[in-house]
């Protein structure tokens, strides 16, 4: 099971190698990113040739990666995606694009990675007991998700969650109380789920809610509540009711509590690389690891 991310680096450092291929790469963000991960992928550069060698030049120093030269921001992306049909690379990135042009290219029923599953964002942090990776889920890409696309994403975030070696992963399913209340549509989904779960129609984990954030991932907190089970306290995999508090819960621990993370698209065909310009490098760079070590797995 991988623990920290410095475990996640060396996996990626002992395994097999990926290509990444960057749709509009002309962006010093790009650029820098590219120069870090040197030692953990291969880079396939697509965008307007002359602006990414100007930034490369600029950045320094001689980067080792190949160079597409594709000034088109959907035919970029359009690219990027057939590289990665066709083995020659093995994860997909996005530049400087805008997101609804480079989903549109992924997510294309003929020629696009869509595996006809929900895609769904993850963002993955430390525990704070350092027993291992914590999932928040969908902090990115579904805005409002019913009942069934919460099953969806909680299906993505337990393969990703077996990937990264827990073998039972614990899903608690956030609401703002831990008791069922027909006035608050997410403690009813907690509760379907939980059920659902029971009966086998979600696999390979153990879920329970609704659960509060703070007794889904604190014991003790948990048992001042006089909640008790496999999930409270320990939970691997948070589900939160919406993109609005998940993504806000994001912003938190990593701008309040300065938590590292790493971000992960799930369900298509490959990983999927998408960072904010607002993260840090360091941020950006645990992404593209995750990414890579998806990748090989």
């Amino acid at each position: 099971m991988i623990k920290n991310f410095e475990e996640l680096t060396e996996a990626v450092k002992s395994g097999r190698r990926t290509s990444i291929a960057v749709a509009a790469a002309e962006d010093m963000d790009v650029i820098q990113v590219a120069r870090h991960c040197e030692a953990l992928a291969d880079f396939i550069l697509i965008g307007k040739k002359d602006q990414i060698e100007a930034l490369i030049k600029e950045s320094g120093s001689p980067l080792r990666a190949e160079i597409i030269d594709i000034a088109d921001h959907a035919e970029a992306a359009k690219k990027a995606v057939e590289l990665v049909k066709t083995g020659k690379a093995g994860n997909v990135m996005k530049g400087l694009l805008h997101t609804g042009v480079f989903l549109k290219a992924l997510l294309n029923k003929e020629t696009g990675l869509n595996r006809g599953r929900l895609v769904s964002e993850a963002t993955i942090f430390e525990k704070e007991d350092g027993t291992g990776l914590q999932i928040l889920t969908d902090c990115a890409i579904n805005i409002s998700p019913d009942l069934m696309q919460k099953k969806e994403i909680l299906e993505n975030a337990v393969e990703l969650a077996l990937k990264l070696g827990i073998e039972t992963p614990r899903a608690a399913v956030l609401a703002a109380v831990e008791v069922i209340n027909p006035d608050m549509q997410a403690t009813l989904d907690a509760a379907a789920l939980t059920l659902m779960a029971r009966r086998g129609q979600i696999k390979n984990a153990v879920v329970e809610g609704p659960l509060a954030f703070d007794n889904a991932v604190d014991e003790e907190a948990a048992r001042h509540k006089g909640i008790s089970g496999p999930v409270a306290g320990k939970a691997d995999i948070l589900l939160a009711p919406a993109l609005e508090s998940a993504n806000m819960l994001s912003k938190a621990l990593v701008f309040w509590a300065k938590k590292r993370k790493a971000a992960a698209v799930l369900g298509a065909g490959t990983p999927v690389i998408m960072t904010s310009r607002s993260e840090s490098p360091e941020n950006k760079i645990l992404t593209v690891t995750m990414s890579a070590y998806l990748a090989s797995r």
